[in-house]
């Protein structure tokens, strides 16, 4: 029996959820379903990004609007295009079944007029931005006199954006004796306002902690000089091959930047800001949402509503000016029960800023080093292999073989295999291994020194055999009987992983290791060279010109041949230094 079906939803919505392959509701569905479809009330919904909210208010929506009548009778006010069309869509599957009901998307940067033709031929249900249902009020080209049910989404978001006045404006052209259905992922002042102005005794509904992040995501920080910033970040994204990520900065100018440097130095990234027009938007996002675009660079505005699947990080370059924006950035991630990273890359200067952060969202920050190169050369090159391992075989070449066995015949498998890895990665290896650690101390001081008590280790197990650094690290701490503390630094790879303990567990570790199994798989623990130093470093990929590097959905990350105006192994090289970047205290949020 399908759990939807104990929420009392009709058989029209309970055949479109089973088509969709909805088996059981969220908690915030769970909540506030049974209210909505059983009284006439408002109802204020506490409860993060990606935690099935659309569905919460949709089905009830669909169920008490009247098919039969061509008059408008719901409204819902969501902060973005993006998000309006999203919803839209939802609705319009969740109504599959329902006969006669229309769901309309009115928003900006398409045809005003041909969205007013939309509605005269019949919706019961308008979703909308706020900026353009205002401004449709104003050329009289919607009614809204009569709805019944008006849902602000994520409200905490539009009020950040500065929709207040157009809210208040829309909501005074509605009727007093309407549900008012307030969603929302935290709970400030603004929200609050909006809620006792126009909302009578709401019921509340609270999922996890008011303003609190999702369990799913774990948050770090990493402390780095202002002028190693965009180093680290590169850093960050070479430690992790598989990365699909949004990468949030305060200012446009900044987001336009690091996307042009990014893309310079050969990842697939691309920005998205206000000063784009809807079409190069909708060229990103569509980009983005085919993986094709594996890091996009974004400021908080625009990336207002952006719902795509499988975000494995977020990364703030900067931390947001209002702390509470944090919550919705680190909402991107961690998804439909999956588990994701947020980073945070901060200066020294910045640091009280986690202790405050930590406190709205009631979930601690792990500290965090900027991996080695060594660490990152490791990481790449079991992420070469194990593509290898995966590639499917193009037996086109079959008919080269012999030539090429006769040019191979006399080297043995493992002289093969250091050859051709040698190809892959000599240009790699090389550009790391003079690279400079940008990690800092809280007193300024370089972190390798007093991390002698600490030692790094390799395990060969990682994603594939089911671990996220939270299953990895309850794994370890059962097995090696140590406390709460006694692992740290936990990085789960594709089919590897790392982590620490204190130095002078090691001899007890190797010990436990040695024969030990899991699933009938032998599994490997050994001391990382790294052993708990940073010393920095990123990956570097093939230039189809230098023939060094590494192949990937990411081109060349610096790797130039020489006289092409790269700087070799110092932090410039990573774009750190202060010449490569200008100063500016003009700042232009959207």
């Amino acid at each position: 029996m399908n759990k939807f079906e104990a929420l009392g939803l009709s058989e029209a919505i309970l055949k479109a959820v089973n088509e969709m392959g909805f088996e059981t509701p969220s908690e915030v569905q769970e909540k506030a379903i049974p209210i909505l479809l059983n009284e006439e009330t408002d109802i204020v919904a506490l409860a993060q990004t990606g935690t099935g909210k659309t569905a919460a208010f949709g089905f009830p929506l669909i169920e008490k609007v009247d098919s039969n009548s061509s008059v408008t009778q719901g409204l819902i006010l969501s902060p973005t295009r993006e998000l309006c069309l999203q919803i839209t869509n939802e609705l319009k599957n969740y109504s599959k079944f329902s006969k006669g009901l229309r769901t309309v998307a009115i928003y900006g940067g398409a045809s005003i007029h041909d969205q007013a033709k939309e509605i005269k031929r019949g919706a019961q249900i308008i979703v909308a931005t706020p900026g353009r249902m205002q401004d449709m009020i104003n050329r009289k080209m919607v009614d809204i006199s009569n709805i019944g049910y008006c849902v602000l989404d994520e409200a905490d978001e539009m009020l950040n954006m500065g929709f207040y006045e157009d809210i208040t404006a829309i909501l005074s052209h509605t009727p007093d004796d309407k549900s008012t259905w307030l969603f929302s992922a935290t709970m400030p002042k603004e929200v609050s306002t909006i809620a006792k102005r126009f909302m009578h005794d709401p019921v509340e509904i609270t999922v996890g902690h008011k303003n609190t992040g999702s369990k799913n995501v774990s948050h770090e920080y990493y402390v780095v000089n202002s002028r190693d910033r965009y180093a680290a970040l590169k850093r960050l994204a070479d430690a992790n091959p598989d990365i699909f990520s949004v990468i949030f900065c305060r200012t446009k100018r900044d987001t336009q930047k690091v996307a042009e440097m990014l893309i310079e130095d050969g990842y697939n990234a691309a920005a998205l800001h206000g000063d784009l027009s809807q079409n190069q938007r909708d060229l990103v996002m569509k980009s983005f949402r085919n993986r094709q675009i594996q890091m996009l660079v974004a400021t908080d505005v625009a990336a207002r509503g952006i719902d795509v699947d499988d975000i494995t990080h977020v990364i703030n370059y900067q931390l947001p000016d209002e702390i509470e924006t944090y919550t919705h950035r680190s909402g991107r991630t961690g998804r439909a029960g999956k588990s994701g990273v947020s980073m945070v890359i901060v200066s020294k200067s910045e640091l009280r800023k986690i202790k405050t952060v930590e406190r709205i969202i009631k979930q601690k920050f792990e500290e965090k080093e900027i991996p080695s190169g060594e660490e990152i050369c490791q990481v790449q090159l079991f992420h070469l292999a194990n593509d290898i391992a995966k590639s499917k075989i193009n037996h086109e070449i079959e008919s080269y073989l012999p030539s090429i066995n006769e040019v191979l015949e006399d080297f043995t498998k493992e002289e093969l295999i250091k050859k051709f890895f040698s190809v892959e990665f000599s240009r790699f290896h090389n550009y790391y291994k003079k690279a400079k650690d940008l990690n800092v101390s809280r007193d300024g001081g370089d972190r390798s020194e007093g991390r002698n008590g600490s030692t790094r280790y390799f395990i060969n197990v990682g994603e594939k055999d089911g671990f996220d650094w939270m299953t990895l690290k309850d794994f370890l701490k059962e097995t090696l009987g140590l406390d709460r503390d006694g692992v740290s630094r936990v990085d789960v790879k594709e089919s590897f992983s790392f982590f620490n303990t204190d130095s002078e567990h090691q001899d007890n570790i190797l010990a436990v290791f040695e024969d030990f199994k899991l699933e009938g798989r032998k599994v490997n623990v050994e001391i990382s060279k790294d052993s708990g130093r940073s010393r920095g470093g990123g990956r570097r990929r093939r230039d189809n010109n230098s023939g060094g590097g590494f192949k990937g959905k990411r081109r060349s990350d610096g790797f130039k041949p020489k006289g092409k105006g790269r700087r070799d192994n110092d932090s410039n090289s990573d774009r750190g230094g202060s010449g490569r970047r200008d100063r500016r205290k003009r700042s232009d949020r959207r």
